[in-house]
């Protein structure tokens, strides 16, 4: 395998790129359009990936939500618009004409944060804050994905039995509390009017008092969920991503947070090095570990 089209399908952006030796060479990103119809997605996916699939060898996926079997099956349908068991893989393979590999996201961003720092922390959690919630773990220096593809989804561990009900069917999920959508909804309902999480973390930064305790409301729950798994996987870092995961400040309040708990609880805290991007990128590296021919990927 010499050049990957990388494809990051998330709950509010659809991008693609072109990677050889873990350089993107050129890179699209088009907006998730809402629908539960099938036919909505795949058109979006046809119309960003045929033209760029001639440039390629191979198509490697980070997609939202469980992929078993080459199937998605949004945990929180919400985070896609509805839509859910949704055939990825061969739908990518059959409009492409390339071998086709697909895997979570945040197990994609994981695998990628663990090569950035150059294996360095053989025991490593990705956690991204963003549209939703979700994780990705190494361990002794192994990507896991699980046996149906769950593994690392930590959006859904409970964070507080009485919170809001999540997309999920859960009441109370990390994602229900801390994610930018999360954000949203609790915005909306104190503002009386629609909100983002973006305009909620803009209006933090404005130092606006609400919207100052959603975002904390949002760090301690992360903190918390960092503590969990450090607790239970005994980790050495734990990487932080995602559009909220990334905004200003976002990371320090966290930190703050994680500080007025015992040592035990609090591994390295460490930014994604690789932004936006962890998820294209680590589908590149992914579909390298999955092909015969061995590629030397450098990334940038």
């Amino acid at each position: 395998m010499s050049r990957c089209l990388a494809v990051d399908l998330g709950g509010t952006k659809l991008s693609a790129a072109l990677i050889e030796h873990g350089i993107i060479l050129k890179k699209q990103c088009v907006e998730t359009l809402s629908s539960s119809d099938p036919a909505v997605l795949s058109a979006a996916l046809s119309d960003l990936l045929v033209p760029m699939s001639c440039e390629a060898d191979v198509v490697s996926v980070a997609s939202t939500g469980i992929i078993n079997d080459g199937i998605l099956t949004a945990l929180n349908p919400e985070n896609l618009g509805g839509l859910n068991a949704y055939p990825i893989e061969s739908i990518i393979a059959s409009m492409t004409g390339l071998k086709t590999w697909v895997i979570n996201d945040a197990q994609a961003a994981a695998w990628a944060e663990f090569n950035r720092y150059e294996a360095q922390y053989p025991n490593m959690a990705f956690i991204t804050v963003s549209t939703g919630v979700g994780a990705g773990l190494v361990l002794n220096g192994q990507l896991q994905i699980g046996a149906r593809g769950i593994f690392g989804h930590a959006g859904h561990m409970l964070a507080d039995p009485n919170g809001p009900l999540c997309g999920c069917g859960r009441r109370g999920c990390v994602e229900a509390l801390a994610s930018g959508r999360a954000m949203g909804f609790a915005g909306s309902a104190y503002y009386n009017q629609p909100c983002t999480g973006k305009e909620i973390y803009s209006r933090y930064l404005d130092n606006q008092p609400k919207a100052r305790e959603i975002v904390l409301r949002s760090a301690e729950v992360i903190a918390q969920l960092i503590a969990n798994l450090n607790i239970t996987l005994d980790l050495d870092a734990v990487v932080l991503g995602g559009g909220v995961g990334l905004a200003p400040n976002y990371l320090s309040l966290v930190e703050e947070a994680l500080c007025c708990l015992p040592l035990v609880y609090r591994p390295k805290l460490l930014p994604a090095l690789c932004g936006t991007d962890a998820g294209i990128i680590g589908a590149s590296l992914w579909a390298e570990s999955n092909c015969t021919l061995p590629v030397t990927f450098e990334i940038a």
